[in-house]
This record gives C-alpha cells, structure tokens and sequence, in this order.
C-alpha cells in the first residue's frame, strides 16, 4: 500500500497543468489573482465531492486527493457517506450537499488535483449536465492488477466502455456506455430533478440516471484528460466476482429502465448460449457450428497483438484468456440478473447512512 500511494503522489500529486484558453475560456493571462488563474471578479461555482465508503473504513484515498483539489477552500465542500449501498448514500449526500456542481468519487479514487479546473470550462455550456473520464490504473500497482487493466482497456472485452478504464480519443459527447460513477462531475439540480439514483439498483444505478438526463436532451462530455487514478481488483477472485456483479447490475438496469442503449449488452449472455449450443450439438451439426468461435478467437488474437504493442507482450498474453472469461463471467451474471429480486437491502441500508463533512 505505501509504495502504491507513493506513485499516486508522484503521478497527479504534483503542480496541476496550465489551463488553455481553449478548455478554460475564462482563465486569461493577465487576470491571475487567485486559484491558479481564476480572476478575482469570476465566480467560481461551488462543488460538493461526494465520497461512499463502509462503516469504520480508515483509509480514504479518495479524500486524501479531494484535500488535494485545485479550487477555493470556500467553494469546496466534501462529504464522505458511510453505509452499504452505495446509491441510497449517494441520495443521502446529495439531499445535504451545498454545491452546484457535485463530484462523485468511490472512496479509493484518486483525482488529479486539476480536475474541478478543467470541469469548470465544460460546465460553461449550460446543455452540459455530466462530464466524466477514465479511472486509470496506477503505473505503480502490482502486475497482476496491470494485466487486469490490460482487460479493462481490451476492445473486443468491453467495446467502447473500454473509455471508463483508458484515456481513448479526445472530448466529445457521449452517453452511459463511457462514463463511469467512481469519476463523475453532475449539475445537483439536475440529478436531483430526476429524484436522484435508483436505489434499487447497485451497480448500473448511475448508467439509468445517464439514460433519463439524455431523454430530456442532456449532454454528457467524456474528457479523456479528467481521469482519476484506481487501483483494479487485487486478486483474480475479486475480478471475477466483478465481471458478474457488472453483468447483473446491466440486467436488472434493463429491467428497470429499459432502452435501445442495452442491446449491445445481451451479446455475452446469448455467447454463453452459443458456446452451450456448440457443446451440445457439434457432434451433430458437425464443424461449421465451430466457425464463430474460431471468429471470435481471430479477435481476441488481433486484439492481444494490438496490446502488446503498447502494454507489452508478457502482459497482453496473460491478459488474452481474460478477455474471454470477461464474456462468460459477464453473460453468467446477466442471465443471473434477469431473475434476481429488484432493491434488495436498499431500505434496509437506508437508516445505516451517516454523512462526515469536510
């Protein structure tokens, strides 16, 4: 852990990067007074982080960073929501937050000190309702979580969500597929509008709020250059446990807020069907029901190839079977969450939320 947090500190713990014109319209040379470039007579609007985390938890990276943050003292407010169901303490702070803007962190979430700087020149544009990037793993994590971030960046594993875990392509619009919750800047007027998370949703909770801002003609904006620095899961377990949890929450997501938007997600569970059907049927239907496996596994070889140009060829070939556990972890998950019982433990959990402000 302490040799982690040391390259976390060298990696965003340093002097944030000059603000553009272009990014930043209003910060102008010559009108340098205070916050690193904000004129004295520009009023900055104010932002509440907003950080889950368990009962008793003693370390908070992610408010170890938010202390960090380049922003007036007086404009910045952080609250850390302690409880079990991270969207039932989301609402909770969100009912007691001060700020305009909201900053929703996951409590090992390490945020560049310039990230509230680079929001502000996106949240100008009054359409813009959501702004997010990439939770980018440490160059200092172990290798075992590295070549599980090889995954996570994978294309053929998570398609254009692949944009929650690397920095891909430039700002743009965008939807619920690329942007993430443990790295997420909202107006709370807006999200309050909508009567906040679903609670009856973990995880997916903030992928259906995404959905509904959209539908009343919201703009979300990825800024791959608005990252935070997170460590994957530790162990092999721990991911696959992951992959499953991710797959029931997209299921239980449909089942609740159904939209166009989730047909891409029904491939890994109908590949599972495939690979049962192809199990149980090749003697009889002979090699041809092989021919989108042998597609499938052409992919996986192309994209193992294109990592290894940028992550290494040691790191990409452990990461290659991964990306195949990753449809059938997740397609186990999904099938398993299209009969799970909606909002278990979210009214429960309700009375166990405390709120800590900062």
């Amino acid at each position: 852990m302490g040799g982690w947090k040391k390259g976390i500190e060298e990696e965003c713990g340093g002097p944030p990067p000059a603000a553009t014109p272009a990014v930043f319209p209003f910060l102008q040379p010559g009108s340098i007074r205070r916050f690193a470039g904000v004129s004295a007579s520009v009023e900055v609007p104010s932002v509440t982080v907003i950080i889950p985390t368990r009962p008793g938890q003693s370390t908070i990276l992610a408010l170890e960073g938010a202390k960090k943050l380049d922003y007036p003292p007086e404009r910045l407010e952080i609250l850390v929501v302690r409880g079990r169901q991270p969207a039932v303490q989301r609402n909770a702070a969100l009912r007691v937050a001060r700020g305009e803007l909201i900053y929703f962190l996951d409590d090992d979430a390490v945020a560049r000190p310039d990230n509230l700087r680079r929001a502000l020149g996106h949240f100008n544009a009054p359409p813009v309702k959501m702004l997010g990037g990439p939770n980018l793993c440490p160059a200092a994590a172990p290798a075992l979580e590295r070549v599980f971030a090889v995954v996570l960046s994978s294309w053929v594993a998570f398609v254009s969500s692949r944009a929650r875990y690397d920095a891909v392509g430039s700002i743009r619009p965008t939807n619920e597929k690329e942007l993430i919750l443990c790295n997420l800047m909202a107006r709370r007027d807006d999200v309050l509008a909508l009567g906040g998370f679903d609670e009856s949703l973990y995880p997916n909770e903030e992928n259906a709020l995404m959905d509904q801002l959209q539908t009343r003609g919201a703009q979300l904006i990825y800024d791959p250059e608005f990252f935070v620095h997170r460590r994957p899961r530790p162990t092999l377990r721990a991911f696959c446990r992951m992959l499953m949890t991710y797959g029931r929450g997209r299921a239980e997501q449909f089942r609740r807020h159904p939209t166009p938007g989730s047909a891409l997600n029904f491939a890994p569970p109908l590949f599972c069907v495939y690979l049962l059907a192809a199990l149980a049927l090749g003697w009889w239907m002979g090699p041809l029901v092989f021919l989108p496996l042998a597609v499938y596994l052409l992919a996986v070889f192309v994209q193992t190839a294109w990592s290894s140009i940028r992550h290494g060829l040691g790191r990409s070939l452990a990461a290659a079977p991964l990306v195949i556990l990753t449809h059938v972890l997740y397609g186990v998950g999904f099938w398993r969450g299209l009969f799970t019982e909606l909002g278990r433990g979210s009214k429960s959990a309700a009375h166990e939320v405390t709120v800590e402000r900062f």
